[in-house]
């Protein structure tokens, strides 16, 4: 067991516990193209948000469906005016049309035309761009 600053430990190189107040936040360990990075699952954030809302498990999990399907239902308006979901603070999600574009085929080489397609994007509020520089 080796120490991380002072935040935790590594057990098997694989999780780090991170221990906030009497709550245990669980983050998976991945490696991504030789750099590793450390990653949430919901499981995960279902249980921190039970912590330390001092709700059950299935409340915290109802709450986080509840949230996800607000900002779906909140990206699909009927009009066809830009879609936006701003929690202030946080971020912005919104709903943005890419264009159809020119591409290749990698396998072939022959040129492909890729569709027009509404994507997700989400700009970090103030507070979330402070809190990830600290």
């Amino acid at each position: 067991m080796q120490n991380y600053r002072g935040f935790g430990s590594f057990y098997n190189g694989s999780l780090l516990d991170i221990r906030e107040e009497s709550s245990v936040i669980k983050y998976r360990e991945h490696s991504t193209k030789g750099v590793n990075k450390m990653s949430m699952t919901k499981a995960d954030l279902i249980e921190k948000m039970a912590a330390e809302a001092d709700i059950s498990k299935a409340a915290a999990a109802k709450a986080l469906d509840a949230f996800v399907d607000g900002v779906t239902d909140g990206l699909k308006p009927d009009d066809e005016k830009e879609a936006k979901v701003t929690l202030v603070g946080f971020g912005t999600f919104s709903k943005v049309r890419r264009k159809a574009r020119k591409g290749r085929n990698p396998q072939t080489g022959e040129e492909i035309t890729i569709k027009a397609t509404d994507v997700v994007k989400f700009k970090p509020g103030k507070k979330l761009k402070e809190s990830l520089q600290k």
